[in-house]
């Protein structure tokens, strides 16, 4: 099915504007996974059959990759991505108001470099109406079958001063749907958001959420939910120390590494779609990512989770990413490029790398790289 869809899908992806692509994709995939028929078909054709049982934050995932934010920003297809055998899925970035996002267009595809660049700018329904959409789905069809993941945004019109009641204020309203939540002080594509990565600002809106996050534990008698950060690729190791020393010291439970990136290289002079402002993901990132990925994890010693984003094409790059250090893996831009088949293709090679490796758990392969060196 990965053959099909790059010779006869993505050519006709590759002539449509990008984002109305995109919505147009996530739309199919909603439609598909609307009834048990076409569910079943999709599993049946997508998702893996083998697994690679895995425990995180407390939680059981079948492997360990899972859907990135910003593909699925409505939360409009949670039966789609675990029909076609994703073990996770992070929806958003969800703010809390309702925003339309930056001005059109603001979403560019690079089938060379195999790359997206976008400056979405947090488009989204607010937390209030995902608030009411997940009710609606789960009392449909049901708590999803996998861990449904939030990315926490701040509303373009909240100052920075009260970015922590803006990002906590989500938090409350989608706790009772979410299994865990990602703060995002990274995306290039709201004015001075990066500069909340500072450790004051990123502190208070820590400190924030984790005061909700017990607080809504107590009311309804659970668990406290995942908190996790995600940092931007544009920073030196020491501001990536200070982001990971503030995560750890508040309570978080991991972080995930990277976000887009503003960042251009010399290759891709010429390329107009990759000279567009805006955070660019795909596979020029990959290599960014895993040097955070490394990082992080000896900064660590390896004790603090990570979850690893950034240019996730095929099985060779899940296993970069688990063996720099990596619990769980995201994609997003590899969905674009490879298609719904890409799952499967990553578990199935999963396997053959820990069967190559003499390994019998993925948990074993976490970090592997650092304990060859």
């Amino acid at each position: 099915m990965g053959l099909g869809y790059r010779l006869f899908i993505r050519p006709i992806i590759a002539i449509q504007d990008s984002e109305k692509a995109h919505i147009r994709s996530v739309k199919s995939l909603r439609l598909l996974s609307s009834n048990f028929v076409t569910r079943s078909l999709l599993s049946l054709f997508y998702k893996p059959k083998k697994s690679l049982a895995h425990r995180v934050f407390d939680m059981d995932y079948d492997h360990p990759f899972g859907l990135a934010a910003g593909m699925d920003k409505k939360g409009e297809a949670i039966n789609g991505w675990q029909s076609i055998g994703l073990s996770f899925a992070e929806i958003g970035g969800i703010t809390m108001l309702e925003q339309i996002g930056n001005p059109k267009p603001r979403m560019f595809r690079s089938a060379k470099h195999k790359a997206l660049v976008n400056r979405m700018g947090f488009n989204n329904p607010g937390s209030e109406n995902m608030q009411n959409t997940l009710k609606v789905h789960y009392s449909r069809f049901g708590k999803p079958r996998i861990p449904i993941w939030v990315n926490l945004g701040k509303s373009k019109l909240t100052d920075n001063n009260d970015a922590h009641t803006d990002y906590s204020t989500t938090l409350k309203r989608l706790w009772q749907y979410a299994d865990s939540f990602v703060i995002n002080v990274s995306s290039p594509n709201t004015p001075n958001l990066r500069d909340l990565q500072g450790e004051d600002e990123l502190r208070k809106i820590i400190s924030s959420c984790m005061k909700v996050n017990a607080e809504q534990a107590l009311e309804h008698e659970s668990k406290h939910k995942p908190i996790l950060v995600k940092v931007a690729p544009d920073m030196s190791f020491e501001q990536l120390e200070q982001i990971v020393t503030v995560a750890i010291d508040t309570g978080c439970s991991g972080i995930v590494a990277t976000n887009t990136t503003v960042s251009r290289n010399e290759e891709f002079e010429g390329d107009t779609k990759l000279a567009e402002v805006g955070g660019m993901s795909g596979r020029p990132l990959k290599d960014k990512s895993t040097e955070f990925i490394k990082h992080i994890y000896r900064f660590t010693d390896g004790k603090f989770p990570i979850v690893g984003v950034g240019g996730i094409m095929n099985a060779e790059d899940a296993w970069e990413k688990i063996t720099a250090g990596a619990s769980l893996i995201q994609a997003y831009s590899g969905f674009v490029f490879e298609g719904p088949s890409l799952s499967k293709q990553i578990v199935n090679g999963l396997h053959k790398k820990l069967r190559q490796h003499n390994l019998t758990n993925i948990n074993d392969a976490v970090g592997l790289a650092h304990r060859s060196e």
